[in-house]
């Protein structure tokens, strides 16, 4: 981990979990390229959160340019509760379908658990977006912020159910663990973890650092003068890639969340 990504890691652990620990002085091109990595991870309202936090640090050395930025995007911060996503769906047919059922039924049952449902929506959602596009640190940092405030309130034996029934474990494990090597959670605090996973710091450490790769490319396909159609390689060589990333831990969901972008992607072409 270099001090780009030193700096990155701490503030934002300032910023969500309070967590204290110093700032090392950085050139301005550094600082400018640790913007670049928190506008790729939309995690701009953790992060000036996190500044806030280190205001009296001496290694802060914020550019004169980006202090003016921060202090302009102050208000976009929004509340737990509107960082739930209120509708999640599967790229797979069977598993999508399956989901809106067990919504349904748990919505509609005597015992209802909002918390579950919530956990349940966030794990989704951020496997949904890391399918896509990559390792989604904003949509970890607020299960980690749910886990701290409503861990207590949610039946953790019904989402473990619900996991193994959308073929979604492996996914849930790999954004706990996220928590645990890069955010210093306790693994006690997240019952859905059942094992270490060293491969969940490395493609954290990865797609971070990748920008140009893991970042909201979008899939490219346009027709030639002669009415056939053409595409990017390189995005469509980086989108698969990307997906393999993940493909051992929802072998199902990930293939189909691939082909479903290929397919909309042709849908999109131009006529």
């Amino acid at each position: 981990m270099d001090i780009i990504q030193r700096n990155f890691f701490r503030i934002l652990c300032s910023g969500a979990f309070g967590t204290q620990s110093s700032i090392e002085p950085m050139s301005p091109f550094k600082w400018r390229r640790l913007m670049q990595m928190v506008e790729a991870q939309q995690v701009m309202p953790v992060f000036i959160n996190g500044i806030a936090q280190h205001a009296m640090d001496e290694g802060l050395n914020l550019p004169e340019g980006i202090i003016a930025d921060l202090r302009g995007r102050q208000d976009e911060r929004k509340s737990l509760a509107a960082r739930i996503p209120k509708t999640v769906r599967l790229s797979n047919a069977f598993l999508n379908r399956r989901l809106k059922n067990l919504i349904y039924n748990e919505l509609h049952s005597i015992d209802t658990s909002v918390e579950a449902l919530d956990m349940l929506k966030l794990i989704v959602s951020n496997s949904e977006v890391m399918f896509t596009r990559g390792m989604n640190l904003g949509g970890i940092i607020t299960m980690g912020e749910y886990l701290r405030t409503r861990g207590d309130k949610v039946d953790f034996v019904k989402l473990d159910n619900w996991l193994t029934a959308l073929q979604l474990h492996g996914m849930a494990e790999l954004q706990g663990n996220v928590l645990i090597s890069v955010f210093g959670f306790e693994q006690d605090e997240l019952p859905f973890v059942t094992k270490s996973d060293p491969k969940a710091y490395r493609l954290t450490l990865r797609s971070v650092s990748d920008l140009a790769k893991d970042t909201a490319q979008e899939w490219h396909f346009r027709q030639n003068s002669a009415g056939f159609v053409q595409n990017n390689n390189a995005v469509l060589r980086h989108n698969l890639s990307r997906s393999l990333r993940y493909v051992g831990y929802a072998p199902v969901e990930t293939t189909s969340n691939f082909f479903r972008n290929f397919v909309k992607s042709l849908s999109e072409i131009e006529e």
